[in-house]
Order: C-alpha cells, then structure tokens, then sequence
C-alpha cells in the first residue's frame, strides 16, 4: 500500500544517515517480525513507524510501552478529526496515547487542516495548552484553473501535449475512468500507467515505483493515490472530476511543483460531479453526513466562484491574503469575460429569488427568469411576476451558472436539506446598492439554447452511457424524449456511483432507458417507482430511497 511504501523509503533514508529506526507492518516477514521485536526489547532503536491500527493490539502496545517512549508524531493528523475530509476511526483511536504513554510528548502534524480541525485534533488527542505552527497555505508557483468537463479527452491531451517531457497525475473520481483514460492515453502513446485500490498489490506497486523512478511520466489514479509520492518534478495535475472537499483538492494539487518551480493544476467538473458525490457518500457514511456534504458544498462553490482561486485556499485554511490579484489563476487571469451590465443582472436573479418565495432551486428559478412557459410555473402563479421572463435572451444555463456564482459570492443562501436559493444579508445589502456585483460568462454556456432536439436514438446502444471517447456527462442533452436533461445527469450520477461500489458497468445497475423514464416521470413514492420499466422489488428495495431522494432535490 502506499503508507507502507511510504513507511519504507523514511527507514531507508533514515537507516542510511546512520539512524537506528525500523517499521512494524504487514510487509514484513515472520523473521522480520522478530527481528523488531527483538530490537525493542533492546532498546536498539531512536524512531519505529507504525500505523495507527496496530494499537488496538493489546499484545504490540505492551511491548512497545517496555522501551519508554519519550514523543509520538501522529502524521496525517487530519484523519483523527471527524471534520477533516479523510476521516479514519482508527486515528480517533489515538485519543487514548496520553494514557498509554504517560509523560511522552504528543506532536501532531497535517498540510491540510482548516482552523476547527486543528482545534479538534489538539482536543481528542487532549493536548495540554497546545503550541500551534501553522505554515504558509500559498503555493504561488501553482497555476490554478476551473473549467466546465466537455471534451475531456481532447482537454486533458492539449494539458500533456503542451511539453510532452514533463510529469503529472490524473485523478479520477472512479476506478472505470482511470482504466479507460490511462488505456487511452497509452494507445495514444504517452507513457501513463494507472492506479487505485482494484488493482492487484503488485501492480500498484510497480506502477508506483515506475513513477517515482520517471519510468513513466503520467500516473492516473483515483485519491488512493499520492501517499509517499516524493517527486518534486510533477509539473501538472489534472481533475478529470470535483473533488470531494476542498482539503482533498488542497492536497492533490499540492503535489505538484514541490521544487518551487511553476506547475499548472486544472480540474474539469459538472454538476453531476457533485450527485455522484453526495452518493457515494451517503452510501458509505452513517455520523457527520451533514458536515461531509457541506464539504462538497464549499467545493462546488469554489469552482463556481469568480475571486483569486489562491486567496479562497488560503482563506478557507484560516490565513490572510494581502495580493489583491495572484496572476496565477483562471480569474485572475481574466479568462473568462464579464457580463455586461453584471449589476442589473444580479439584482434581476436576486429579485426572482425573492418574489418566488425564496424557497426553490437554481432550476425553477432559472424557469421563471428566463420565461419558459412550465406546468408548476403555471400552477403557481408565477407568469403573472414582474420578473417573469426578464432574461429571455439568456439560457437557462447561463442563468443557473450566474446563479451559483452569486451563491458563491455569497449573496445567496443555500438550503441545508435542499439546495433551494434564499437572500443572504450580504444579497439584500446587493438590492440597497451596498454592493457591486461581478458576473462572468463562461464559453460553453454562451449562446446555449434552452433544449435541443434530434431524431429519437436509443441511449442503450452504448450501455455505459459514455460517448465515444468514454467521459461524456451530457449523454442525453440531445434526446427529446427526456423532459429534464438535468435531472437525468443527477440520476446518472447516482447509478454510476453504485456501478462504481460494485465494480460493474452502470447498465448492471439500471439501464439509460430507465433513467429517461425516471427523468420524464419523477415518481414520488416507491409504488410509482416499481411501475417504472426496469425497475423491480429488488432493485426498489437497493437503490429506491437514494433515487427518490435525487428527484425530490430536483423538484424545487
């Protein structure tokens, strides 16, 4: 694995200076073992590295606890914290270090931990008045750029192709698009190799190792990894999807340009990134799904958001940031132009907000600003608004970008079951004129048309729901026969995430044909949902509570 790799290279490096240090882990053999041991009863070594779940081993912490430990340095301290964005209930167990070694001095030590998290490390470790050095978050040697996923494959090659000799890391969010864009890339000859946590151990450790010794020049992976990567040279990493927090990004980015030279970090994203997410994680998280989905909400934010990508990082992680400009970000940079007359636009989309009841999501809104003559528009009255169709020149894309982008500026709230839209203090100071409001026009969104019409085609033709170069999340934009293209992506979104649990294609899980059904009928119930084509007792009973749940966040 990646810690026991990690753990060997610092003996190694360790043993090499001339200082006595051993690791205790499975890597090693039965002799090994006792080889160790030995050594701890004999006091022979400064420094020995373990994991945090070896302590539960009642026999391993007494012998330990015979050589008197004078310190322990706890490494990715951020796992210990129920906040933090990798969260290891083995690490919570490290609470109890002061009673297992009384006097030793306790040091905690993490690159990604906001302010509470690092108050939350100090407090379950029961630090006594704790001393707290915090380093500098900026990396200014980073390039940082956001871009809306459309030809990924296309994207990702113009990032390499910019000079073939340099190294990077491609990170995926499931373990089907590592295999499918490294193969990809392979055939197309760049020297990449992939890994995640389906590959054999062997594999991953000599893709590991061939990395590491610039055998090759490209890793893609999923967040599995990156643990011990010690390469300074990484001068790109790509995003091929949102991370699930903005410490992960944090992290994963952060692996690039260690040697203080300039390096590029892109991340392409949807919105369904965020759905396939939210899944995930409410698939395989039972305490703090609240403080795990306002993760993804800070990250959504900040790919949406239009300030310095470098003062927003840095901010986030409790630090100032004088610069008013970084000139080494997508914003900063002025990429992308602004709209026109932003103020007005921004005071139109508050006032929809408003006289809408301030309790619907960034769709219906989108609906009511942009005049789309709708059933539930129609049903609540609210053609007869003043600001009913006051963007009709504009997409219903464009609007809903603009109106995340408000969100992210803060002069929107979002709802903390839904993600329905509410005047913030800073949106109604916006109204008073208390504020100038800035808008960027990002180009796929430019001139896009409400709805798109083309003969029928069948989605199952190519069961994955992958166009053909494997990563499209709009696979259904062109079919008529589907009444929200949105709410099919997010439904997508959430077969993919089981298909990816389970390691099978997402057809295994529910066919594209039945997403288009599910999209054009929006059940409410389970009655209405088994009466769904391709939808039976046993797969209502697997995936019905997270598919009903998908479609009631849609419905406002």
């Amino acid at each position: 694995s990646p810690l026991i790799a990690l753990m060997k290279d610092q003996v190694d490096a360790l043993v090499s200076r001339g200082v006595p240090t051993a690791l205790y882990n499975s890597s090693l053999t039965v002799g090994g073992r006792r080889e160790v041991e030995s050594g701890l009863r004999e006091n022979r070594y400064r420094l020995l590295y373990v994991a945090p779940e070896r302590f539960p081993d009642e026999w391993f912490l007494d012998l330990v606890r015979t050589t008197g430990v004078n310190a322990v340095a706890v490494d990715e301290a951020h796992c210990i914290s129920h906040w933090g964005h990798d969260f290891r209930p083995d690490y919570r167990n490290l609470s109890r270090l002061k009673s297992w070694f009384p006097g030793a001095a306790v040091h905690a030590f993490t690159a990604t931990a906001t302010p509470r998290v690092r108050e939350d490390i100090a407090e379950q470790l029961q630090l006594d008045t704790p001393k707290f050095i915090v380093g500098d978050f900026d990396r200014p040697n980073l390039t940082y750029r956001v871009k809306h996923r459309s030809r990924l494959r296309d994207e990702v090659r113009d990032i390499i192709d910019a000079d073939r000799a340099q190294s990077g890391i491609i990170y995926c969010i499931r373990r089907a698009d590592v295999d499918e864009l490294s193969a990809y890339l392979t055939d197309n000859g760049y020297r990449a190799l992939p890994y995640h946590a389906g590959l054999s151990a062997e594999t991953r450790k000599a893709n590991h190792n061939a990395f590491t010794e610039k055998r090759a020049e490209i890793i893609v992976a999923t967040v599995a990894f990156g643990m011990g990567i010690d390469r300074p040279d990484i001068r790109f990493v790509i995003h091929t999807g949102m991370p699930k927090s903005i410490e992960a990004y944090q992290q994963e980015t952060g692996r690039a340009g260690r040697d203080g030279l300039p390096a590029l970090c892109t991340l392409f994203y949807t919105g369904a990134d965020f759905m396939t997410w939210k899944a995930i994680i409410q698939n395989s998280e039972t305490d703090h799904l609240d403080a795990h989905v306002a993760q993804l909400e800070e990250m959504l934010n900040f790919c949406k958001s239009i300030q310095c990508r470098h003062s927003q990082l840095v901010r986030h992680f409790g630090q100032d940031y004088e610069d008013s400009t970084c000139d080494a970000c997508d914003n900063c940079l002025d990429e992308f132009p602004i709209v026109p007359d932003s103020q007005t636009v921004a005071l139109k989309i508050l006032s929809a907000v408003y006289r809408t009841g301030a309790r619907f999501g960034g769709k219906y809104v989108a609906e009511v600003l942009t005049g789309a003559d709708t059933q539930q528009v129609r049903d609540r009255n609210h053609k007869s608004l003043s600001v009913f169709g006051i963007l009709r020149d504009n997409s219903d894309r464009e609007v809903r970008d603009w109106i995340e982008q408000l969100a992210a500026e803060g002069y929107l709230d979002i709802g903390t079951e839904y993600r329905t839209f509410s005047l913030s203090l800073k949106g109604h100071e916006l109204l008073r004129g208390e504020h100038e409001a800035r808008l960027i026009a990002r180009p796929e969104n430019v001139g896009a048309r409400k709805k798109r019409k083309s003969p029928r085609k069948s989605m199952d033709s190519n069961p994955s729901g992958a166009d053909a170069q494997g990563f499209s999340v709009a696979a259904a934009s062109e079919d008529e026969d589907i009444a929200d293209v949105a709410l099919y992506e997010a439904l997508r979104a959430v077969r993919n995430a089981f298909a990816a649990e389970s390691n099978v294609p997402g057809y295994c899980v529910l066919t594209n044909k039945t997403l288009q059904h599910l999209a054009r009928s929006k059940p409410n119930t389970e009655d209405e949902l088994l009466a769904i084509p391709g939808i039976g007792q046993k797969k209502c009973q697997q995936y019905g509570p997270p598919i009903l749940s998908c479609l009631r966040d849609h419905a406002t």
